[in-house]
């Protein structure tokens, strides 16, 4: 059966710089028109015949590094945050709770969706240099800030919600830039992009740890702010819109996009991926801390998942090119089960050096690819908003992931409980208290997988295909 999702058709296209957008022509489409036709994905023949995407060249290269050095400074430091935990837990905020430290790095990681609401639909009507270099300055003067905290409510306002926003609106509309400028290889160009994050997340945790015992907390977030500094210049130098604005959308948020079962699906299935994922990531070294492995070597745990990051991100986005990103993301996801299920059990270094790294590669190849759907099943005009609305929907799943799993892990007094929020099931005590846990926890990242093969049968009509 043909896919639902037609081919666009499109005249009098003149795609020109950002910098004469008014002078450029009105896209002809239909409602019912997709930017990327899904009706191809079998075959990876052009979705949007005639649209002229570079696909390359020098300047949509120096697009993609300035994506990645925004990536770098946004994501790649909130990668950092199971440093942070860790550090928190035994200095500053060794008073606080663990659920309740774990609400700072959730609330970055939510924020940095959230604004995606409002910034995708800015982009959308053309806005995009100014709210970014708004949002970078506000970023660097939250790391700085985050020196001088000392008190749980310090922290939470400014490494939790203030850092969570600016990053959002500097992260919020990169995919969407990007869809500027790449269709065949756009899985690359994220992936290439997103690379940043990988980096940042392996840079600044071992910055941290070898500065804090030199130099102090507080000159070391000075230095990482210092850091981010150089990374955002990149970015506002080089980020720049191609196509021209057509805001076809009246609102901030499009609930017809909501009536297509496979972007419904395909959010729900994401959302679900991120409850569990984002688990291990804050978790991996404090537990390792809770098992005797020493504090100096468990910092590095969180370097060496977005080690195995970076390998996943890159290897995904070459072979999302081919196969699509939902197949890949689908089977390495399962890998992510297996070895989230494995991570309590975890005793010695080399157990957690290989839980972590295997895991990375999971989190990479799912960290990146998640947008490549999105901006298939969008229409040109309105890829901004729909992934504004993705990005609200992500953020739900960031917040509550982490300090759901602290709790259960405070009530239970293990972390196996725990994986088995994040993994499959858990595997507690006997008697009822480990049944609840079984039952309330589930499988997140197996559901989500479940999902993902779903949405496939939705947009191919068959169980088997390029998605």
């Amino acid at each position: 059966m043909a896919s639902p999702y037609p081919q666009a058709s499109l005249d009098n296209k003149s795609f020109e710089s950002d910098m004469t957008l008014a002078t450029t022509n009105t896209i002809l489409k239909s409602d019912d028109e997709k930017a990327y036709s899904l009706s191809d994905v079998g075959s990876g023949a052009s979705s949007a015949a005639g649209i002229d995407f570079p696909d390359g060249g020098l300047r949509a290269w120096m697009v993609v590094f300035g994506c990645t050095c925004g990536a770098f400074a946004t994501f790649g430091y909130l990668n950092a945050w199971g440093v942070f935990q860790a550090y928190y837990e035994e200095n500053t905020l060794s008073n606080v709770s663990t659920s309740s430290i774990a609400w700072i790095g959730s609330i970055q990681n939510a924020f940095i969706f959230l604004p995606g609401l409002v910034t995708g639909r800015m982009f959308d009507m053309g806005y995009l240099r100014l709210p970014v270099a708004i949002a970078s300055v506000v970023l660097i003067m939250a790391t700085f800030l985050t020196a001088q905290c000392t008190q749980y409510w310090h922290f939470l306002l400014c490494q939790g919600f203030t850092t969570g926003m600016a990053s959002g609106v500097v992260f919020g509309p990169m995919i969407g830039v990007l869809a500027h400028w790449f269709k065949r290889r756009k899985s690359v160009a994220i992936a290439l992009a997103s690379l940043g994050s990988a980096i940042g997340g392996i840079v600044f945790p071992i910055v941290a740890r070898n500065l804090i015992p030199k130099v102090g907390f507080a000159w070391t977030m000075r230095i990482l702010g210092f850091i981010q500094l150089g990374a955002l210049i990149t970015t506002n130098l080089t980020l720049a819109r191609r196509l021209p604005i057509n805001p076809s959308t009246s609102s901030l948020i499009d609930l017809r996009a909501f009536r297509e079962p496979a972007y419904t699906v395909y959010c729900a299935a994401v959302f679900l991926g991120f409850l569990g994922f984002t688990t291990l990531m804050t978790y991996i070294d404090v537990s390792a801390v809770s098992v005797g492995v020493s504090p100096s070597f468990a910092f590095y745990l969180v370097s060496l998942v977005n080690t195995g990051s970076a390998v996943g991100r890159l290897i995904g986005g070459v072979v999302a090119d081919r196969i699509g990103a939902v197949n890949v993301n689908a089977p390495m996801s399962l890998v992510a089960v297996a070895t989230t299920f494995a991570w309590p059990f975890a005793r010695t270094k080399g157990e957690f050096i290989a839980i972590a790294i295997i895991f990375g590669l999971a989190w990479g190849n799912f960290n990146t690819l998640i947008f490549s759907p999105v901006v298939e099943l969008s229409k040109v005009e309105d890829v901004g908003t729909r992934l504004g609305m993705f990005m609200t929907i992500l953020a739900c799943g960031s917040v509550l992931g982490p300090p759901i799993s602290g709790a259960i892990r405070e009530h239970a007094g293990t972390y196996v409980p725990v994986a088995g929020f994040a993994g499959t099931y858990g595997v507690g005590s006997d008697g009822m208290q480990a049944n609840v846990w079984r039952l309330f926890a589930g499988g997140m990242i197996a559901a989500s997988v479940c999902l993902f093969v779903v949405v496939r049968y939705l947009v191919l009509r068959r169980w088997r295909g390029r998605f």
